[in-house]
């Protein structure tokens, strides 16, 4: 069997990142987080932009914008949708997530799914805080893997 391995290597990666400003207080440490662990991984901060948008549910519209510019070699989709009392957060967290889906399909540049779904606002920050969760970091990664593993698989 031959395994064809992605190395988490983002020299010369150009890396879009969507962000909602909605619960920007969440949204503000998983841009921390994947800011770090892009430059970590090699990739230029010059190479690295960022769009923010009003809340999640405008974020797949921005990262197709993103995709089909044919700058980007990944683009990092990242916010949080937290439950609320009434079932708009259903909509807005199985929106968002199929938006983001299809997008990653519909262009074939990887479109990475960083935005949160929480019951709490507690669970929402432990899992953006760079020191704890750093899902922002985790979406970093995935976005880098992903874009070499497309190249090796010829793309």
């Amino acid at each position: 069997m031959r395994v064809i391995d992605a190395p988490l290597d983002g020299t010369g990666l150009k890396v879009g990142i969507v962000a909602g400003r909605f619960n920007d207080f969440v949204s503000n440490s998983l841009v921390s987080g994947a800011h770090a662990r892009l430059t970590s991984l090699g990739v230029a901060d010059d190479d690295i932009d960022l769009a923010w948008v009003a809340g999640a549910f405008e974020v797949p519209l921005a990262a197709r914008a993103m995709a089909e510019s044919g700058r980007y070699d990944a683009v990092v989709c990242l916010g949080a949708v937290i439950r609320g009392e009434t079932p708009h957060f259903d909509y807005v967290a199985g929106e968002t997530a199929a938006g983001i889906m299809r997008t990653g399909h519909d262009t074939g540049v990887p479109v990475v799914f960083g935005v949160l779904t929480t019951d709490t606002v507690e669970q929402a920050m432990e899992r953006a805080d760079v020191d704890r969760g750093d899902k922002g970091a985790d979406c970093a990664d995935a976005a880098v893997e992903m874009a070499r593993l497309l190249t090796a698989l010829g793309s």
